[in-house]
């Protein structure tokens, strides 16, 4: 199955969804929707730069808020726009899931990019993950 990605209204603010087969998925589909914000298209961003970072929580639903807020915080602070994310999530010992995250972009170039809805931050707004459908699902709402 095919990671997908789309956005849905929520008042002045933009929901983020995002599928597939596994959680990883679901959670990459999410990015792409957030980035979206900046590239309509994400094939067209150039994987110049590349990122990795790491996130934990207690729930899925609280780490797809910290993975999605450290984008946000990555994009902002290094200006930078991506189009590519790799997932991994795994159980630790201490029972909190661990996220392992790369993320492949470019400087953000007002020509060549939408840059007048920039995304503040993930909330805990209309936030889901977990299986829909047969497909793992995950969403939340991102600040403009």
């Amino acid at each position: 199955m095919a990671v997908l990605s789309e956005h849905f209204e929520h008042g002045a603010d933009v929901g983020v969804r995002g599928s597939g087969s596994t959680p990883e998925e679901a959670f990459e589909g999410a990015a792409q929707a957030l980035f979206r914000l900046l590239a309509e298209d994400a094939s067209a961003v150039s994987p110049d730069r590349e990122e990795h970072f790491e996130c934990f929580a207690a729930g899925l639903e609280d780490l797809l808020v910290a993975y999605l807020n450290e984008l946000i915080s990555l994009a902002d602070t290094n200006g930078l726009v991506f189009g590519r994310f790799a997932v991994r999530i795994e159980d630790t010992p201490d029972r909190r899931f661990r996220l392992s995250a790369r993320a492949w972009g470019e400087p953000i170039d007002p020509a060549r990019h939408r840059s007048t809805v920039l995304p503040k931050g993930a909330t805990y707004t209309a936030l889901r993950v977990g299986r829909q459908d047969g497909r793992w699902v995950a969403q939340c709402v991102v600040d403009v």
